[in-house]
């Protein structure tokens, strides 16, 4: 072999060594491409940067925002759009801390997301390094799974043991947290441990006990005024098809809450949404599916009648809070179209007739409570009324439109207006009550779903927190329309305060300062409009939506609203009852 063919030969032998050697980070995208996920949020740190090496060469988009809080608020929303696995990435420390927001937030809304930290090197371990902090202890109380990673070889091995843990029972976060010399250490592909995708999952469409579903078809068939209550997990186990064709078997009014909203369309006659507390007065049996008895049911004591149902993902929450009649944990769309089919046939006609007028009537009551607040809806007092600001959006809101909350006062009163035209284009702070969700939930939904308009309410205050990441969603071509409800106040919490301690206190801690955030839009780049006057929403929203559609950018309506009205729950202080 002459010269230049030796060397010729250790070339090629030498890329071929080198193909066979992988890094720690390469590893971990590996592994995230085998979990579905095509995109991570993230805030650069010098603890995982071979993690964005891998994942260029996987193809995973790798959007960097400005603030950690947002990229585990993008990750969550990014799940909850698309029902894949989100993933978070962040440096150690305060990349850490700055997430834990997102992260609780993911939890008590059952979204499932991966985060992945970084730690100092095992070989600095108790030695006082850069941004060392015991994270796997603080994120443990608010994941379902929790571990570092101590070999490079189980890398991606871990990563779907974390994600595995996402998608069991009632969904969730997991965090991982690996070293920084475990995510750069390089060795032979062969020796890391790479589970093939679709071969380490079971079947998770659970019905439970047969038997229980002969039961529950029984209870409901011979009800005489039954409802029911869908909840988050029923969009996030993509339940909703069978959600809606059990109740039109059955004959059943449904209520929606979280990401239910939008389930089905409002024409529909069995789609009921102000009258839930009438109807579970009235009704002999009830049917709770994927929501807990927390603050929002109060604990479940405002149910009253004499037949309770609940189906859940999770068996922890089946009958916690408020005894039941009877339980099923499994898969919601699998129990409800199981119990249907064991129903099919059995309603008679005196029983079907019966059934059409209990919907009658809820409807009845549905038509006067809307006349009720059709005033206030129209309204034109100046500052303007926060419901006519609720009312205005919802008539701008068209099929494609997916609508976010962000905030308090201002977004519980949106929710007695806005109605999302489809499934899965309602989403709000969940059961955490967080702040600050809107940025990171909207650069999320318009990334996975870029045909569709992304509407966000926020109140000032909310607006406030994150912001700035705004900009993030325009560099990433995924720009949104940011309303903010401006009353210059956590009125939320205000009124408590006027309530318990009187005017003079009542303001404290909780006023801000007037602010044109209209300019915070053109700052960015984007449109930006003040609004004052009710009778100059409408023009203001089709402007920016226009503006967005031109150039691309975010658009920034700040609408000046009233700070003397509140939501009926804050009134009653219900979340804290």
């Amino acid at each position: 072999m002459n010269t230049s063919s030796k060397t010729a030969h250790d070339t090629l032998a030498q890329k071929s060594t080198d193909a066979d050697i992988v890094s720690g980070g390469r590893l971990v995208a590996k592994a995230l491409r085998n979990e579905g996920v095509d995109t991570i949020f993230t805030l650069c740190g010098g603890h995982i940067i071979d993690i964005y090496d891998g994942c260029i060469d996987e193809g995973i988009k790798i959007v960097d925002v400005r603030h950690e809080q947002t990229a585990a608020h993008a990750a969550d929303g990014y799940a909850r759009q698309t029902g894949k696995l989100g993933c978070v990435v962040t440096t150690a420390g305060p990349g850490c801390t700055n997430a834990v927001t997102g992260v609780a937030t993911a939890f008590r809304s059952e979204s499932p997301i991966l985060h992945i930290g970084g730690q100092s090197s095992l070989t600095q371990h108790k030695m006082g390094s850069l941004q060392d902090l015991p994270h796997v202890d603080m994120m443990t109380p608010i994941t379902k799974f929790a571990s570092g990673v101590f070999s490079t070889e189980r890398i991606a091995d871990m990563i779907s043991m974390a994600a595995r843990e996402c998608f069991t029972g009632a969904y969730g976060p997991s965090y991982l947290e690996i070293p920084r010399d475990i995510l750069d250490a390089e060795i032979p592909l062969g020796q890391a441990r790479i589970p093939e995708p679709g071969s380490y999952r079971a079947s998770v469409r659970s019905i439970g006990d047969p038997d229980d579903i002969e039961r529950m078809a029984d209870i409901l068939v011979n009800a005489e005024r039954p409802a029911v209550l869908f909840g988050q997990q029923v969009w996030a186990s993509n339940s909703h098809q069978e959600c809606i064709d059990f109740v039109k078997a059955l004959e059943i009014p449904a209520y929606m809450n979280g990401a239910a909203r939008g389930m089905m369309k409002q024409g529909d006659p069995h789609c009921f949404d102000r009258t839930r507390s009438d109807a579970f007065k009235g009704a002999d049996v009830i049917l709770i599916v994927g929501t807990p008895f927390d603050f929002r049911m109060g604990y479940g004591k405002r149910i009253t009648a004499p037949t309770l149902l609940q189906i859940d993902l999770d068996y922890r929450t089946v009958g916690k809070n408020r005894d039941i009649s009877l339980g099923i944990a499994g898969h919601p769309g699998a129990i409800l179209k199981a119990v249907a089919n064991a129903a099919s046939g059995r309603m008679k006609a005196d029983q079907k007739k019966q059934r059409k007028q209990w919907l009658t009537s809820l409807r009845e009551i549905e038509k006067t409570k809307l006349e009720r607040l059709m005033p206030l809806f129209l309204s034109d007092q100046s500052p303007i009324h926060p419901y006519r600001l609720a009312w205005e959006i919802n008539e701008f809101l068209d099929e494609n439109s997916i609508y976010i909350g962000d905030g308090g006062d201002v977004v519980t009163i949106s929710a007695q207006a806005v109605r999302p035209r489809n499934p899965g284009q309602w989403m709000d702070p969940g059961a955490l009550g967080s702040l600050g969700v809107g940025t990171g939930f909207s650069m999320a939904a318009k990334l996975a779903h870029p045909e569709k308009e992304v509407v966000c309410l926020y109140g000032d205050g909310s607006f406030g927190m994150t912001s700035f990441d705004m900009e993030t969603s325009q560099r990433f071509g995924a720009p949104f329309l940011a309303i903010v409800g401006n009353n210059s106040a956590m009125n939320q919490i205000r009124y408590g305060q006027i309530t318990k301690y009187g005017q003079n206190r009542g303001d404290i801690g909780n006023k801000l300062g007037d602010v044109p955030f209209g300019k915070f839009g053109e700052m960015i780049g984007g449109y930006g409009e003040e609004v004052s006057e009710a009778s100059e929403l409408q023009p203001a929203l089709r402007r920016a939506r226009e503006a967005i559609q031109k150039t691309g950018k975010c658009a920034v309506v700040n609408v000046w609203i009233d700070p003397n009205e509140y939501a009926p729950g804050t009134k009653a202080q219900t979340m804290y009852k």
